[in-house]
C-alpha cells in the first residue's frame, strides 16, 4: 500500500491542540519539570491507568520527597510504599537507581543519554521523557501512546510488538520531533490516552484527523497491528487463614523471583482445589475448615484463581514465617492479592 503522508505542519497543529488541552497532572507542576517526578510517575505509568497512579504518586511525594529520601528508605518501606501497583522490579529498580543517583551523581539525575541509560529500570522510553521534559533536550520518548499515534497517522501496519516495527516508527518520531521536544511527547501521549485510545477512536476530536491516513484509509479501528497475546496461565492457589491470639500467620516470599521479598499468607499453587487444600494440609500439619474467600487475580502472564480456609489445628511450619496483628500488618509489604485477602480477613482476627 502506497502510504499516505500527513502534512509537515501537524507537529505545530498538535503543540497547538496541546496548548489549549494539557492535562492538569501532579507530575507535570513547574517548568521545566522536575525531573524526579517525571522519573517516578513515568515508572509507575507503565502497565498502570493514570487515574490510578495519583494517589500514589501524592502519597510518595510526601514519603520520599526526594532521591536522598530514596535512596536513605528501606526496601520494605519502598516496598509498602508501591503496594497496590504490582510489578514491583519497578519499586526495586527506583530504589537501587536512587541510591546510584545519590552516590555517584550527588542526588540530580545525570543529564547524559548514556549515564540515565545506564540507571536500574531505565530504558530508552523513560531516559527520553527525563531528558526531554525536565531538561529540555532533544530526545523522543515512544510509548504505546505515541506508537498507536503514529501507525494510524501515517497508515504504518507494521507489526508495533516487534523490533523491526517499534524500530520504523522510532525513526519517524526522531525525523518529525519539533524544537519543543518534551511538549510534543507530552502532547503526543495526551492524544494518545484521551483521544487516539486503543478502541473506538474519537476521531471527530482529534486535531489531527485531516492528516490521519488510517481515517482516510478506514484503518481507524484495525490499526495498530499487533500480535496476539500467548494465552495466560491459569492456576488454583490456596491460603490457609491461622489466627492465634489476634494475630495472623504470614510467609515471606524469597528474596528472587516473582512478588520477592513480599509478605503472603501461606499458599500453594496447584491444578486443582481438592489437590491444593491437600498440599496446603501437608505443609501445615492441621485441616482445611470453612473455605472464606475467594478471588481471581490477573497478572500480565498468568491468573490466580484464589481461596481461602480457616485452619484449624495446624502448626507454623520452618523457615520465613511471621504473626501479624492488622495494625502490624498494614505496616509490612504485601502482595498485591494478599494485601486484599489480609484487609478481609481482619473481623475475624478481632473476634
Amino acid at each position: 500500500m502506497d502510504r499516505i503522508q500527513p502534512g509537515q505542519e501537524w507537529p505545530h497543529k498538535l503543540l497547538t491542540w496541546f496548548d489549549q488541552n494539557r492535562r492538569d497532572l501532579p507530575w507535570r507542576e513547574g517548568r521545566p519539570r522536575n525531573p524526579y517526578y517525571v522519573w517516578v510517575s513515568e515508572i509507575m505509568l507503565q502497565q498502570t491507568r493514570t487515574e490510578a497512579v495519583k494517589p500514589y504518586f501524592e502519597s510518595w511525594k510526601r514519603r520520599f520527597p526526594t532521591i536522598e529520601a530514596l535512596a536513605e528508605a528501606k526496601e520494605a518501606d519502598v516496598l509498602h510504599a508501591w503496594q497496590g501497583l504490582g510489578y514491583y522490579s519497578r519499586a526495586r529498580n527506583l530504589h537501587k537507581a536512587a541510591r546510584e543517583i545519590a552516590e555517584k551523581y550527588g542526588g540530580a539525575i545525570p543529564e547524559d543519554k548514556k549515564d540515565v541509560r545506564a540507571l536500574p529500570g531505565i530504558g530508552e522510553y523513560t531516559a527520553g521523557a527525563i531528558l526531554s521534559m525536565a531538561y529540555g533536550k532533544h530526545e523522543a520518548a515512544v510509548d504505546g501512546n505515541v506508537l498507536r499515534v503514529y501507525t494510524r497517522l501515517y497508515g504504518i501496519e507494521s507489526d508495533i510488538l516487534k523490533s523491526a516495527g517499534r524500530k520504523e516508527i522510532t525513526t519517524l518520531v526522531e525525523k518529525t520531533l519539533p524544537a519543543r521536544a518534551g511538549d510534543f511527547n507530552e502532547a503526543l501521549m495526551d492524544l494518545g490516552s484521551e483521544v487516539c485510545v486503543p478502541k473506538h477512536p474519537k476521531c471527530e476530536k482529534c486535531p489531527l484527523h485531516g492528516e490521519c491516513a488510517a481515517l482516510r484509509l478506514g484503518l481507524e479501528n484495525v490499526l495498530p497491528i499487533r500480535t496476539p497475546k500467548k494465552k495466560q496461565k491459569e492456576s488454583i492457589v490456596c491460603c490457609a487463614v491461622m489466627i492465634k491470639e489476634g494475630k495472623a500467620l504470614f510467609h515471606l516470599r524469597p528474596s528472587k523471583g516473582m512478588l520477592s521479598s513480599m509478605w503472603e499468607l501461606p499458599m500453594v499453587l496447584s491444578d486443582s482445589e481438592k489437590d491444593g487444600v491437600k498440599m496446603l494440609e501437608k505443609l501445615l500439619g492441621g485441616k482445611a475448615g470453612e473455605r472464606i474467600w475467594t478471588y481471581t487475580h490477573v497478572f500480565t502472564h498468568r491468573i490466580w484463581h484464589m481461596k481461602a480456609y480457616l485452619f484449624h489445628g495446624a502448626k507454623e511450619p520452618e523457615g520465613d514465617y511471621r504473626w501479624y496483628s492488622c495494625e502490624e500488618y498494614r505496616e509490612i509489604p504485601l502482595a498485591g492479592p494478599h494485601a486484599k485477602l489480609a484487609a478481609y480477613i481482619e473481623p475475624y482476627l478481632e473476634e
